[in-house]
């Protein structure tokens, strides 16, 4: 997984530290939205301002993707190859409402909404809440 890790960075033209290599491990892995707490639990002595920018860094070189799923904090999830973060790579997550986790439903896109003159899209967001399939027992 390593070499993933640093191909990744390195195809995006971000110095590949240890930390940042740590950060990108722990989100590969999850395969499901994180929060920064959620991150900021695996580790015993970083600073939270650190591993938030990080997490900025690899959002504005669509690394990885923010979620306001509504529960109040941001969740974080590893962008799909190719990814430019542009209205087409938008897509719906999962919320479910017994164990609190966010999935990404990559192959439900957000569909394209056509705007009245002088409004100017920035982004969107469609969550759907329920139970998933692991809390569906």
């Amino acid at each position: 997984m390593n070499h993933n890790v640093n191909k990744i960075l390195e195809q995006k033209n971000i110095k590949p530290t240890a930390m940042r290599q740590l950060v990108l491990k722990i989100l590969l892995k999850k395969q499901k939205a994180v929060s920064l707490l959620d991150i900021e639990r695996q580790f015993e002595n970083v600073e939270r301002s650190t591993i938030f920018r990080i997490l900025k860094i690899f959002q504005q070189n669509c690394i990885i993707h923010g979620v306001d799923d509504g529960t109040g904090a941001v969740k974080y999830a590893v962008c799909s190859h190719g990814c430019s973060c542009k209205f087409n790579d938008l897509h719906a997550h999962f919320l479910c409402n017994k164990c609190g986790d966010t999935t990404c439903l990559k192959d439900y896109p957000i569909p394209k909404q056509n705007l009245e003159e002088g409004y100017i899209f920035e982004s969107a967001n469609f969550v759907i809440k329920g139970i998933c399939p692991a809390c569906y027992i």
